[in-house]
């Protein structure tokens, strides 16, 4: 795609509403999928460099922010307020794409559709961080709605075993 080509957006009435949304639960959800498929895998001397740092993700076109913090050995969600040690902003489509695996960051940076705030070299090396890891690709279609209540849904009858035998 060039730089011209247009890009889905999120509509500027729907935007609207959604700054209006409290943040830190947000960053509460950012932070607990951040755990799940990063934090384990992140080597020892990233992390001593990542420690007490403050983020933002920033979704210009949902006028969302995700604010989190490194520390004790997780991303934590913080408070807006203290300005982050970097901050990383894009359209929502194009943090879709990013979490897919369909664009890399370099390829957004250089068509300004990925922007970079703050502490550089940091930024540097979250990035080459996540690109050396095996991350797993965005699967849309497992978040549909009805892919989600079926998972919570479960097996109706799932046989017990018992927890002790009586001889």
């Amino acid at each position: 795609m060039t730089p011209h080509t247009a890009h889905p957006t999120v509509p500027a009435p729907l935007g609207a509403a959604l700054a209006r949304l409290p943040a830190y639960p947000g960053s509460m959800l950012l932070v607990t999928a951040l755990n799940l498929v990063l934090a384990r895998q992140l080597p020892g001397d990233v992390t001593q460099l990542l420690q007490g740092k403050r983020f933002r993700i920033e979704v210009r076109d949902a006028r969302l922010n995700f604010d989190f913090v490194w520390r004790a050995g997780m991303f934590r969600p913080v408070s807006p307020g203290t300005g982050p040690d970097l901050t990383l902003s894009a359209n929502a489509h194009d943090f879709v794409r990013l979490a897919r695996r369909l664009d890399d960051p370099d390829t957004l940076f250089f068509n300004r559709r990925l922007s970079m705030q703050g502490d550089t070299e940091l930024g540097l090396v979250v990035k080459n961080a996540l690109d050396a890891m095996e991350l797993p690709v965005l699967d849309l279609a497992a978040w549909k709605p009805s892919a989600v209540l079926a998972r919570f849904k479960g097996p109706r009858h799932r046989s017990k075993a018992p927890l002790h035998e009586n001889h």
